[in-house]
């Protein structure tokens, strides 16, 4: 039995994932249509990415009407996952210390995001 390598979705796919983790579910149109607000993308176009995802398994699809509807085969977390362990291993030499410390040294936080990131750290503390 071989273990298979998580799939790492291009940035037009993550765009998709984005929409039906959102959305839960949805059609070629409906994810189309939210596509098209923000990026000229054809309605074949995204038929076929969607296609693509799916030999891929990163969506699944309920193919018992004539209109398939797509949900996503991975979840949020672990795609988040799967990204900032490469981020850390490529940009910050395995550090998750200087990922921390480059993201909150380059950005304004609202007082409730450190109240969380304080928790979280707390509970690191405890562990």
């Amino acid at each position: 039995m071989s273990i298979s390598k998580p799939i790492k979705p291009t940035e037009s796919e993550l765009e998709i994932l984005r929409i039906l983790w959102d959305k839960q579910q949805a059609t070629v149109r409906e994810v189309h249509e939210i596509l098209a607000e923000h990026k000229d993308a054809g309605y074949t176009t995204t038929l076929k990415l969607l296609q693509i995802m799916f030999e891929k398994g990163l969506v699944n699809r309920n193919d018992a009407t004539k209109t398939h509807i797509y949900f996503a085969a991975v979840s949020k977390e672990s795609t988040q996952q799967q990204f900032v362990g490469r981020m850390i291993q490529n940009l910050f030499s395995g550090s998750p210390t200087q990922l921390v410390m480059q993201a909150l040294g380059n950005h304004t936080h609202s007082k409730e995001e450190l109240a969380q990131i304080q928790e979280l750290l707390n509970t690191l503390k405890k562990q």
